[in-house]
């Protein structure tokens, strides 16, 4: 047969009733794989809100201030990290006021500020009592209030910024959202473990 003659008539049937079968096999495939599609999507959407809103309560915060990282963490698995910011002098323990050093070792996260210069915070237990024989060996004031806070409000820079920069006196900022998720998983008392 030639490209330019017509086929018979019985080849135009067979081509119709393929077609005809073909199509709605077609759909069907179609749209049972569009719903699996979306119901893959939603599901894995449901477990991302679900990861990232919901870790339920932590019993342990341990920062490592030498990659400016906090693990939230429950029967020693990591459920969450952030990135942390601290202050301009974040290398060696806290020794007195002013030093715009971030302390080490292992305090408690004592008291919740929601009316807080920056959005919210979580007040550490620094000094302890080794902390203020020290500084009173050196003669020298330990300070305090410190805290694990949210953004400043007055900053220029977005928060993704912020976090890249050391620009607390001491303190532990996160983002306002990782906050919010932080203080819905400690309760008053958790232990805090913060790493050189």
């Amino acid at each position: 047969m030639r490209y330019h003659e017509q086929p018979s008539n019985g080849f135009i049937l067979v081509k119709y009733k393929m077609r005809i079968l073909f199509k709605p096999f077609f759909l069907l495939t179609l749209f049972c794989f569009s719903g699996f599609c979306l119901a893959t999507a939603s599901s894995q959407s449901t477990y991302e809100n679900m990861s990232k809103s919901d870790i339920g309560k932590v019993d342990l915060v341990v920062v490592n201030k030498s990659d400016a990282s906090m693990s939230l963490m429950r029967k020693g698995k990591v459920l969450r990290r952030y990135k942390i910011a601290m202050g301009d002098r974040p290398t060696g323990h806290k020794l007195q006021e002013g030093d715009q050093r971030t302390p080490e070792g292992r305090y408690l996260l004592d008291y919740k500020k929601s009316d807080s210069a920056y959005y919210r915070a979580i007040h550490i237990s620094y000094p302890n009592e080794e902390d203020r024989l020290r500084a009173e060996a050196l003669g020298v004031n330990p300070g305090g209030q410190i805290m694990i806070h949210g953004q400043n409000p007055n900053s220029s820079l977005t928060p993704d910024e912020a976090q890249r920069l050391n620009w607390t006196d001491g303190c532990i900022a996160l983002k306002n959202d990782e906050i919010d998720e932080l203080w819905r998983a400690i309760d008053t008392g958790t232990p805090i473990e913060i790493w050189p």
